[in-house]
């Protein structure tokens, strides 16, 4: 059952009020004022019960799951955090500083599964709506877009790590369920880890080949003897036991290989860099306005589509969250082929012959600006926790872009509250009212001159 903060609470004689010793225009305090709060509550409402224990309110809940997205935290460090900063204890609703956690870290957990990539889009939704209607109707005109890798929290996957993995797994079920395995090899393999654990060295680049050999042998082996002694009604392992069948059975040049046993899904992905020739998670896209710089849209994908294929339906996202359609969309050559969805034109790097030499200069002006978009994706992921996804499944990439993307704006609409006010305070303090300043088109707020 869904719990409510009320509107007006009674004040109580002794205990201080926040608002009375925490500053006002703060960038936090003008931004929990900003957010719609009260529709971002109906519209999550449906996905509670009706029935049952009062939940933690959805404030609080959306509140801390923001913050944790901005300031780049954990489930467990958040909590922690909020518990000694009066500013996010006012962020999420509260009247009174608080002096015990609000609820316990697992329940962002319950949170995530049950809004899901819905409610999550509800909130992203809200964050592109902090910036004013004009603004936004200017700056999706030409908006910027591109893919990125996601990537899991996996270890990087070798055959020898599998092969480990898959005799982890089959001994525990056997211990959970109460199977005697006809032998379990323990000897063996600990003596075949310790041989291994060096086989990439020249010396014993002859002996690898043998070693891993020897144990894979083994692990099919245990393999076969659970799997011929769990009962047929043990449905629960099917899912585990079909995985594990494709990690013994998968070959090198298999397209659908199973990279990790508890995160079945990742996806192998080049994007050439010379640094890291693989990664390991998901493809993820994101659109970012070209004035502006607003992010209006942002999905992840299953699988390792074609980037040209990926570019509809994120236009139709932009559409749905702005209600706005981009005039230009500016992509880099990994969208060959694409040209014009709709009333959006396609700009990426090309010689076109027949072109004058005024359209070739404003084709290469959008061209150039377009490299702003590697920036903003390494913002994501080194302040907005896309360098590294811990929730799991698909939907949990989903989620993480989502939040991600969310926590950039705010962020960004935070930092122009905060030039602002401290624009004001020289303007009053030091009597100069004639300041002006002019914010630099390709990076918005953080450079500025003043005349």
């Amino acid at each position: 059952m869904l719990k409510k903060i009320p509107r007006q609470r009674q004040l109580e004689m002794y205990k201080t009020v926040l608002i009375s010793f925490i500053n006002p225009e703060h960038e936090l305090c003008q931004l929990a004022k900003k957010i719609n709060w009260d529709q971002l509550e109906k519209d999550l409402e449906p996905m509670y019960s009706k029935v049952g224990r009062p939940s933690v309110p959805i404030r609080t809940m959306v509140g801390l799951l923001l913050l944790k997205q901005i300031y780049n935290l954990g489930d467990e460090t958040v909590v922690a955090r909020w518990l000694e900063n009066p500013y996010w204890q006012h962020f999420t609703g509260e009247v009174y500083f608080q002096y015990r956690y609000p609820f316990d870290p697992s329940d962002f957990v319950h949170f995530r599964k049950r809004v899901g990539e819905e409610g999550m889009q509800r909130i992203f939704r809200e964050s592109v709506h902090l910036f004013s209607g004009d603004e936004l109707k200017q700056a999706v005109k030409e908006v910027r877009i591109d893919t990125t890798v996601q990537e899991k929290n996996i270890q990087f996957p070798t055959d020898r790590r599998l092969y480990e993995r898959t005799l982890d797994y089959c001994k525990r079920i056997a211990r959970k369920e109460g199977i005697q395995l006809k032998r379990t090899y323990s000897r063996e393999i600990r003596k075949l880890k310790y041989e291994l654990r060096f086989a990439r060295h020249p010396k014993n680049l002859k002996k690898y080949p043998k070693l891993e050999g020897k144990l894979y042998r083994i692990t099919v082996k245990i393999y076969n003897d659970l799997l011929a002694q769990l009962e047929p009604q043990t449905e629960a392992y099917d899912d585990t036991m079909q995985i594990l069948y494709r990690v013994l059975t998968q070959q090198r040049d298999d397209t659908e290989k199973v990279y990790s046993i508890h995160e079945p899904q990742v996806h192998c992905i080049a994007k050439g860099k010379e640094h890291k020739k693989y990664e390991f998670g998901n493809k993820s896209s994101v659109v970012y306005t070209r004035h502006g710089g607003i992010i209006v849209g942002a999905m992840a994908f299953e699988k390792n589509p074609f980037d040209g294929h990926t570019l509809q339906s994120q236009l139709e996202q932009v559409q749905e969250l702005t209600s706005f359609v981009p005039r230009y969309a500016i992509v880099d050559r990994g969208y060959r082929g694409q040209k014009q969805l709709g009333i959006t034109t396609v700009v990426m790097p090309k010689n076109l012959k027949r072109e004058s030499r005024y359209l070739k200069k404003k084709r290469e002006e959008r061209c150039r600006s377009r490299a702003g978009v590697e920036g903003l994706i390494s913002h994501l992921k080194l302040d907005h926790r896309m360098l590294r996804n811990y929730l799991k499944g698909t939907e949990g990439d989903k989620i993480n872009t989502l939040l991600a993307a969310a926590a950039y704006n705010m962020k960004k609409w935070m930092v122009r509250q905060r030039a602002f006010f401290f624009i004001f305070i020289r303007n009053f303090f030091f009597g100069v009212p004639d300041l002006l300043p002019i914010y630099i088109k390709t990076s918005g707020i953080r450079k500025m001159r003043y005349y």
